[in-house]
């Protein structure tokens, strides 16, 4: 089974602090976009797990999130006499803040699902899937949504995909990239009293009306705030000058995206940033975390 794994912007992203557990209470509006990986499963008669991937920087051993959720689905399912072949082919940049990990973990549950005929839900899917990581159960319904905990709490929004008139969205991402955990320690670390937060109740509302102004307005990261990437700043500046109502870093970065409501404006400033940034992008909203193209 063939699959898109969709990445993820964070139209807002706010961290109310840390957890017992260590992970973060989050408030985020998440966003699947059309920047996909391609995830091919196929189900083996025996209990191995091989991931192979299109990326060198990708590790194809069992720390991989496809390989984990493999192994997650076959011991939720009980399925002790099964493997499964995996290969990825990665366009989704890695330490982007675009969850391209969790895409393709949650292409891999989603498969198995199929190929093994369990026709598990998909809240049981995404119970599989946050074992994995967080950011799993959204990438796996996808779509347009409110994400609260750690990230696993859900809530559906208006689709940005249903607009009227969809927004095309850019995406830049600089060579500089930042782990996860580094971006977490900066924000322990920070007064959060200087924090701007983002108001992710005016950007539900916003998408409620079909504003494609007021949602870009509304965009905003903490972490942005907290790690100040020089080269991220310049690409925003770039994205705004050249007509996006509003950008933004996505996640825990460095991806910095842009919201345009005029195609030539956005592919213009495309034009001028692939010049610079090899990972440029322009694409937009979709409706979900993953799509099977073939099976």
């Amino acid at each position: 089974m063939k699959l898109h794994a969709y990445a993820k912007i964070n139209l807002t992203l706010d961290i109310l602090g840390r957890r017992p557990d260590g992970y973060h209470d989050l408030v985020m509006v998440m966003q699947s976009i059309g920047l996909f990986d391609e995830v091919t499963v196929k189900l083996i008669e025996n209990t191995e797990i091989k991931v192979k991937s299109s990326s060198a920087l990708l590790i194809d051993d069992q720390s991989n999130t496809a390989y984990k959720a493999a192994k997650q689905f076959f011991f939720y399912a009980g399925i002790a006499d099964k493997g499964a072949d995996i290969e990825i082919t990665k366009k989704i940049p890695m330490e982007a803040g675009m969850a391209g990990g969790s895409a393709d973990a949650a292409a891999v549950i989603i498969a198995l699902n199929k190929l093994c005929g369990t026709e598990y839900s998909d809240e049981t899917l995404c119970e599989i899937g946050v074992k994995v990581g967080a950011d799993v159960p959204f990438c796996i319904v996808g779509g347009t949504m409110l994400a609260e905990g750690k990230g696993e709490i859900l809530r559906s929004l208006p689709a940005l995909s249903d607009f009227s008139t969809a927004p095309a969205i850019l995406l830049c991402k600089p060579d500089v990239g930042v782990s996860t955990g580094k971006a977490y320690a900066a924000v322990d670390h920070c007064d959060p009293a200087v924090l701007v937060r983002p108001d992710a109740k005016a950007m539900r509302q916003a998408l409620a009306g079909q504003d494609v102004r007021g949602m870009a307005d509304h965009i905003g990261n903490v972490f942005e705030q907290v790690l100040r990437i020089e080269e991220c700043e310049s690409i925003k500046k770039v994205m705004l000058e050249g007509g996006a109502l509003g950008a933004c870093m996505t996640g825990s970065g460095t991806t910095v995206f842009g919201i345009y409501d005029r195609n030539d404006l956005a592919k213009q400033t495309a034009f001028t940033l692939e010049k610079t940034y090899i990972n440029t992008f322009l694409t937009t909203a979709v409706d979900r975390g993953c799509r099977i193209v073939e099976e």
